[in-house]
């Protein structure tokens, strides 16, 4: 049994989890419900558009490139615009289809169907976080439970892996606090693992091996999770109704953001995210995803059939999957079970990283997992949508090295004496020599690609614009739309730095250069000007070559708003924390419904911090806890 350091928990009741391989699946159940042909359309209007304007703008660049035959250095070239333009294609087009299925499919009005009360666990697992965050959203929670319609069974449980011992200590008080308050008795625990073998996998394999046959289901939360207790239960009774349905995914709203980077990815989420997830519900279906967080699994069907295997690695050393959340989809896919998305329900939240380093360092984390997947991409049994999931995981990372080339070539786009027979010369393959005429053509490119970019904004902004709560959150049209525009240049001055610090992760992860696992800084304080200019030394640097290339080398100057970008990395990312109170009110704040008009879960969830933090710091109650 695994030692635990402090185990405040319930009578033991343990579910077996067989080990899985992925030469090989398990046992197979056949799902009960039809599949329409409706939803083949659905997945042929995601797929068929996207590889036709990829197969024509890669036919027009090969044939522009000359009559002669394709070089080989033209051919990567080639490459990496069908690599780039597919992705980019794709993403347009589930945008669209989002937008159609918003259209065309109505959220039922019909009240939920009864059912036998169910018995379903909150699962937190947590890693050196701050105690009163974590135990003051957890108490946020069993109030807005407890305080709605009572039918199924809700138990919390607290699964600690920290290692730092004052951190442990704050825990223990914090779970004694939390114990204080009015609640029924036996709905809230808590364990600490003595140590984090296998990280979260390890920490929930644990719970479900010892506790996990007394749940039929069970939520997973993050230390940074925020529920309602509606959108609890409204999982709990979408699993109740679907007997197919193994894993169902809610579409967690970013909250918390209190500086200007935040702010940005934050407003994005809100204004544009469900639209994203409206059109991945389109073409996913059954063969949806998973988030790692604010998502019901049915806990029998999981332990069934997503024990991950370890990845074998040199000389047979064992790998640790990193990104677990796409591949337990995945395998549990692959035995039967429906994994689902809800994109339209509200009430789920989760924060973001507040600066623009603290969501590299994150990625960084992510892409090594993420690149974990490519070695899963021929594994046995898996639905094709859901190799579809682990390869678009990868490629949201190798997009960046391959955007990079893209524009390190770009910035070749000048202009020579008269136009050459080929592209690329024998005495350098590897410079290429462009007409004089490739200045209009790339300026239609350029047109063409960010307005791609740009199609999936606009069509949320204005669907998002027409809302009732939308109108009423922002008063006027001139706050919206100046909000949107404010977004909108800060994404453009981001961009091309989290493009080269998305190629910097990439090449670490092929490298094998395995971030140390630390919790999510969380904190607003930012980072020193030395600090900042070593992490972003390497965009300073190019920026400041294809500068100096525009001047001096007739490196096109269509590069020039990337160049500007990337030069000046060091001072947009100390501005990246600026708390957004500095700003003055109005669009600058980007404010988003959420903030303007504040939920209920969110408000009384930072009175329980407030309150938890207050009796953490009390020395009395310390006192009177231990």
């Amino acid at each position: 049994m695994t030692p635990y350091a402090a185990a405040h928990m319930p009578p033991r009741a343990p579910l077996q989890m067989p080990a899985q391989t992925f030469a090989q699946p398990g046992a197979i159940r056949q799902m009960t419900g039809p599949r329409r042909m409706v939803d083949k359309i659905w997945r042929l209007a995601a797929f068929l558009p996207t590889l036709l304007l990829t197969t024509v703008l890669c036919l027009s660049v090969a044939d522009y490139f000359g009559q002669g035959g394709v070089a080989l250095a033209e051919g990567v070239v080639l490459g990496l615009v069908a690599l780039t333009f597919i992705w980019l294609a794709f993403s347009v087009n589930t945008a669209v289809l989002g937008a159609l299925r918003m259209a065309l499919v109505r959220t039922s009005t019909q009240p939920a169907r009864p059912h036998a009360p169910q018995d379903i666990a909150l699962l937190v697992p947590v890693y050196n976080e701050t105690a009163w965050d974590v135990f003051g959203n957890a108490s946020a929670m069993l109030k807005e439970l407890r305080s709605g319609p009572q039918g199924d069974r809700y138990t919390l449980f607290i699964l600690s892996d920290t290692g730092d011992a004052a951190l442990a200590a704050q825990e223990e008080r914090a779970f004694a606090a939390l114990q204080g308050e009015v609640f029924p008795a036996k709905i809230a625990y808590y364990r600490r693992r003595a140590d984090n073998i296998d990280k979260k996998v390890g920490n929930i394999t644990d719970w479900i091996e010892n506790w996990g046959a007394a749940y039929e289901a069970m939520v997973i939360l993050d230390a940074d999770s925020l529920m309602s207790g509606a959108a609890i239960r409204q999982l709990a009774h979408a699993l109740a109704d679907d007997p197919d349905a193994g894993l169902i995914q809610s579409r967690p709203t970013l909250i918390g953001a209190s500086t200007l980077f935040g702010r940005v990815q934050q407003f994005s989420n809100s204004v544009y995210g469900w639209l994203s997830a409206e059109g991945l519900t389109s073409w996913a279906q059954h063969e949806g995803n998973y988030w790692g967080h604010n998502a019901i699994i049915r806990t029998r069907a999981f332990a069934q059939s997503a024990r991950l295997p370890y990845l074998r690695g040199r000389k047979g050393a064992k790998h640790l999957i990193l990104s677990h959340d796409f591949v337990e989809a995945g395998m549990l896919r692959r035995a039967g079970w429906a994994v689902r998305l809800l994109p339209r329900m509200g009430g789920s939240f989760e924060e973001t990283p507040q600066t623009l380093i603290d969501y590299a360092l994150r990625d960084r984390r992510w892409c090594h997992g993420n690149m974990q997947h490519l070695r899963l991409l021929a594994a046995r049994g898996f639905h094709v949508i859901s190799r579809l999931h682990l390869l678009q995981g990868a490629l949201a990372f190798l997009m960046s090295p391959a955007w990079l080339a893209v524009v390190i070539l770009w910035s070749f786009v000048g202009t020579t004496p008269a136009p050459p027979s080929a592209y690329f010369s024998s005495s350098n393959p590897l410079m290429p020599i462009w007409p004089v005429q490739q200045i209009d053509v790339a300026w239609i490119y350029l047109a063409f690609v960010y307005g791609m970019l740009l199609c999936p904004k606009v069509i949320g902004a204005i669907i998002f614009g027409l809302r009732r709560r939308t109108r009423a959150a922002y008063g006027s049209p001139r706050m919206y739309v100046g909000s949107i525009l404010f977004e909108l240049v800060l994404s453009v001055l981001y961009a091309p730095i989290m493009m080269v610090q998305g190629t910097i992760a990439t090449i670490f992860a092929a490298l094998g250069r395995q971030p140390a696992w630390t919790p999510q800084n969380r904190g607003i304080a930012g980072y020193s000007w030395r600090e900042t200019a070593r992490f972003h030394w390497v965009e300073t640097v190019l920026g400041a070559a294809l500068i100096t290339g525009v001047i001096f080398a007739n490196v096109s100057w269509l590069i020039l708003p990337i160049a500007i970008s990337l030069a000046a990395a060091v001072p947009l990312s100390r501005l990246s924390a600026l708390p957004i109170t500095r700003l003055s009110k109005g669009a600058l704040q980007l404010d988003t419904p959420h903030t303007l008009i504040e939920p209920h879960i969110v408000r009384l969830a930072r009175r329980e911090r407030e309150a938890m933090k207050k009796t953490l710091s009390d020395p009395a109650a310390s006192i009177a806890a231990e």
